[in-house]
C-alpha cells in the first residue's frame, strides 16, 4: 500500500453510508447537532442518559422527550444501526455470541462472556479483516468495510443491556470489560475505534463509564497505530497479536510483518508501556506443529524477559476445513514452563465457546452459507 501503509486504510467503497448516530460524535458535537435541528442543547444530555445509562435506544419510550419530537430524535440521533440475527450460547449460557446485521446487510459478531469476577464483551471493529492471517476465519473472509463508531458502540450498549436485564445466568450484572478482539484490525479503523473507546470510557451520561484499564485494544502490529494510541491519553490495555517470535514464520502467519518486524512491534509496545505505565499483553495462538516448538518459547522468553509484558497463550479455535488446529496439551505445558523459567508472566486463555463456532467470523460465514 502507498504511503508506507496508511494508519487508516482505504476501505472498500460503500453504496450507502451507515446512518449518522449521535455516538459518532463527541459530547460537544452532540449539543451542536441538537441546536442545529432546533432543539435545546440539554436534549443531547437527555439522549445520552437514555443510551449510555439506561441502554435504551428507542426514543418512542422516552417520556421526557415530547412525543412530537421523538420521530425526529430517532432519525437524527439514534437511527437503528444493528439488528440481531441470531444468538447462540455455550458454557451453560454464560457465553453468548450475537450475530448482527448492519444497515447494508453486512454481518458482524460480538461475544459476551460472564466469569465469576467480571463480564466481558468482545466486539468487532470491521466487517471482515484485511490482514489476511491464514489461521483466522475473519482474515480469510477479507475486508468488507470499516464499522462506524456508532456501529461499534452499539455492540457494547447491547451487551450492557443484556447484563442489566438479567438475561445471563446468575441474574443482573454489570458489563465490566470490553475487548476489541472480534472481527477486524482495530488499528486499521483507528478514528472510529478511538471515538468508540471514548464513548466506552467517558463518565456517564456522556459515555458508559467503564474504566480505561478495563478496555483492551488489540493489533497485529501496526506500529504507527500503537504510537498514535500512546498519545491519546487513554490508558487502555494494549494487546499485540504476535503469534511467533521469529520474523521468518511471522511473515507467513501475520503478513503485516513484512512491513513491521517483530523487534519494531515490541519496541512500539515498550514505548506505549513507558508512556502509560501499563503492562501490555502478547497474544499467542498456539498452533500444532507450527509455532508451538520449545525453541520458539525459548526465543519468546529471551525477547520478553526484561519487558513489561504478559503472554496470553490461546489454544487455537479451529475453523471448519482448516489445516490449523490447537497444540497438544504436553506441548502447551512445555511452552508455558519455558516462558516461566525466564520470569515471563504467562496464562493460558480459557477456551470459551468452542461448540458455538467460537472463532470470530465463523457464525457470520455460516449465516451467509445457510441463512435462517
Amino acid at each position: 500500500m502507498s504511503d508506507e501503509l496508511k494508519l487508516v486504510f482505504d476501505e472498500p467503497k460503500q453504496k450507502v453510508k451507515p446512518p449518522k448516530h449521535f455516538s459518532d460524535l463527541d459530547p460537544e458535537a452532540r449539543k451542536a447537532l441538537a441546536e442545529e435541528i432546533g432543539l435545546p442543547a440539554f436534549r443531547a444530555k437527555q439522549i445520552a442518559t437514555h443510551f449510555f445509562v439506561h441502554y435504551n435506544d428507542d426514543p418512542e419510550t422516552w417520556t421526557d422527550i415530547p412525543k412530537d419530537l421523538r420521530p425526529m430524535v430517532a432519525e437524527k440521533f439514534t437511527p437503528k444501526l444493528i439488528t440481531l440475527v441470531r444468538t447462540v450460547t455455550a458454557d451453560n449460557g454464560k457465553t453468548r455470541k450475537d450475530l448482527w446485521r448492519l444497515h447494508d446487510g453486512v454481518l458482524v459478531e460480538s461475544v459476551l462472556m460472564r466469569y465469576t469476577d467480571r463480564t466481558t464483551v468482545c466486539i468487532s471493529s470491521q466487517a471482515g479483516c484485511g490482514m489476511n492471517c491464514p489461521f483466522c476465519a475473519t482474515g480469510q473472509a477479507g475486508l468488507t468495510r470499516n464499522l462506524t463508531a456508532g456501529e461499534i458502540t452499539a455492540q457494547v450498549v447491547a451487551a450492557a443491556r443484556v447484563c442489566a436485564s438479567g438475561e445471563l445466568p446468575g441474574g443482573e450484572t454489570r458489563l465490566s470489560n470490553v475487548v476489541f478482539m472480534g472481527m477486524g484490525e482495530p488499528m486499521a479503523n483507528y478514528n472510529a475505534v478511538i471515538r468508540s473507546v471514548r464513548n466506552i470510557t467517558a463518565p456517564q451520561p456522556d459515555g458508559l463509564g467503564i474504566g480505561a484499564r478495563s478496555v483492551t485494544v488489540s493489533t497485529v502490529g501496526l506500529v504507527n497505530g500503537i504510537d498514535k494510541l500512546r498519545d491519546e491519553g487513554i490508558p487502555v490495555t494494549l494487546a499485540v497479536s504476535l503469534h511467533t517470535p521469529d520474523d521468518e514464520l511471522r511473515d507467513t502467519l501475520v503478513p503485516i510483518n513484512s512491513r513491521w518486524k517483530v523487534k519494531e512491534v515490541l519496541d512500539a509496545a515498550d514505548r506505549y508501556s513507558d508512556k502509560t505505565g501499563r503492562r501490555y499483553s502478547i497474544e499467542y495462538a498456539l498452533i500444532r506443529d507450527i509455532n508451538d516448538q520449545a525453541w520458539r518459547s525459548d526465543l519468546l522468553g529471551r525477547l520478553l524477559k526484561n519487558r513489561n509484558a504478559h503472554v496470553n497463550l490461546i489454544p487455537l479455535n479451529p475453523t471448519p476445513g482448516s489445516k490449523w488446529t490447537a497444540s497438544r496439551h504436553q506441548d502447551e505445558a512445555e511452552f508455558v514452563r519455558i516462558l516461566e523459567t525466564y520470569g515471563v508472566p504467562v496464562t493460558v486463555r480459557d477456551t470459551r465457546g468452542r461448540e458455538i463456532d467460537g472463532a470470530c467470523g465463523q457464525l457470520a460465514a455460516a449465516e451467509i452459507i445457510s441463512p435462517s
